[in-house]
């Protein structure tokens, strides 16, 4: 234990670290969390902790509650347009395929997104990320996918690369071209899937503004014979991949992103048995997404249970987007995947921690512990439930991202 290289302790403390296999969330009570640079140096009893040099800034935090650094692992954050009448029109029995086939839905965002300016959309993205970190959010995903052409796909991503620039938030950017089947390519998906593939992606890898791809495999997207090509694609440029699976059907899309080797497969309320049984094989986690559940007045819930059996992952996620889950808030996401889907608060705060961390491919947060990057929450509250159990507050008294307390 090196103390004269830490730069701020957070002492009297109750810290959930979150850390897999610690039951309870890893509570401890009176306990110490030292900063040494960008990472987490130490953790322990506020009894152990060494003499500390003068220089070293020390923080009491008055035996409040401390979680990692909340991480939102799928949005749809960088958009233009409104959706609203959609939700009116769903309210008069519309359902959400109905409104796709008629070229509203997403077809409906890529119409506003084409015709919006970069800084337009930059300026927008900006005002709804910081609307996420007020709420603790140290990391963020973000998708592209309202372009669906080259030159718009690359526009998002370079926001969404912007974003994390200009802002105090890790962004992970994903392309998701293959989000929808562009208007000009109507009863022509596979020759959209050979620009995506040929063109699209490449570019992405070629300018470094994807982290990932996604798709949608779902029966008013694309095929899983369409979505493999994506995904091999990806592999062969060395980009992890993910998926939207099993949302509106069971079109067996988490088993072709088990055998990708996907981080995550999203959604999921059809899985079946043996997508399962090979999410859990290949590590594949699974991200409910219980704001669209809700927009979209689904009653199919994911089969929860099934994936405890099997030991998959779950990872919790706003999948904040203009139409099917305007839900800019990863903490009602939580509240949601307990009330609506069965998630335990414990279940709840690490889909939203370390489970969310592994749906990125990020190794190197989501938990508290010696080594970690220093991205932790100091909340209002003094027990780790109190974030599923609560809507509108608790609120962070302070969130640390790399180490650096806010200000």
């Amino acid at each position: 234990m090196q103390a004269d290289s830490w730069n701020r302790v957070l002492r009297n403390a109750t810290l959930a670290s979150c850390a897999a296999g610690e039951p309870a969330a890893g509570l401890r009570e009176r306990a110490a969390i030292a900063v040494g640079g960008d990472r987490i140096a130490w953790i322990g009893a506020d009894r152990d902790l060494p003499a500390l040099p003068d220089a070293v800034e020390v923080v009491d935090a008055g035996g409040a509650l401390v979680t990692p650094g909340l991480i939102d692992c799928h949005t749809h954050l960088v958009f233009a347009g409104n959706r609203a009448p959609e939700f009116a029109a769903r309210q008069r029995g519309a359902s959400y395929e109905d409104i796709a086939r008629a070229g509203g839905g997403i077809l409906s965002t890529v119409r506003a997104t084409r015709a919006a300016s970069e800084e337009a959309l930059l300026a927008l993205a900006l005002e709804r990320a910081r609307v996420l970190m007020t709420e603790g959010v140290t990391t963020l995903e973000i998708k592209s996918g309202y372009g669906l052409d080259l030159d718009n796909e690359l526009k998002l991503l370079r926001v969404a690369r912007r974003v994390g620039e200009i802002l105090p938030v890790t962004v992970h950017a994903t392309l998701l071209a293959a989000h929808s089947v562009p208007p000009e390519f109507a009863g022509r998906a596979d020759d959209y899937v050979d620009l995506v593939v040929a063109t699209v992606l490449p570019a992405a890898v070629s300018a470094g503004l994807a982290d990932s791809v996604d798709a949608f495999c779902e029966t008013i997207a694309f095929s899983p014979a369409q979505v493999r090509r994506v995904l091999d694609a990806a592999r062969r440029h060395h980009l992890p991949v993910r998926l939207h699976a099993e949302q509106l059907s069971n079109s067996h899309g988490a088993a072709l992103a088990a055998g990708a080797g996907a981080l995550s497969a999203d959604h999921l309320e059809h899985l079946d048995e043996a997508g399962a049984a090979a999410m859990a094989a290949a590590g594949t986690v699974a991200v409910l997404l219980p704001g669209a559940f809700y927009f979209l007045g689904e009653t199919r819930v994911p089969p929860v249970g099934l994936l405890r059996r099997h030991g998959v992952p779950i990872a919790l996620a706003s999948d904040f987007n203009p139409g099917s889950s305007p839900l800019l808030s990863l903490r009602l996401a939580m509240n949601m995947g307990c009330v609506l889907f069965g998630l335990t608060a414990e279940e709840a705060l690490a889909g939203v921690t370390r489970h969310a961390a592994r749906a990125l491919g990020l190794d190197d947060r989501g938990t508290l512990e010696a080594g970690m990057r220093a991205d932790f929450v100091v909340w209002d509250a003094a027990r780790p439930e109190e974030l599923a159990a609560q809507v509108g507050t608790p609120r962070p008294r302070a969130t640390f991202r790399a180490g650096q307390p806010p200000g």
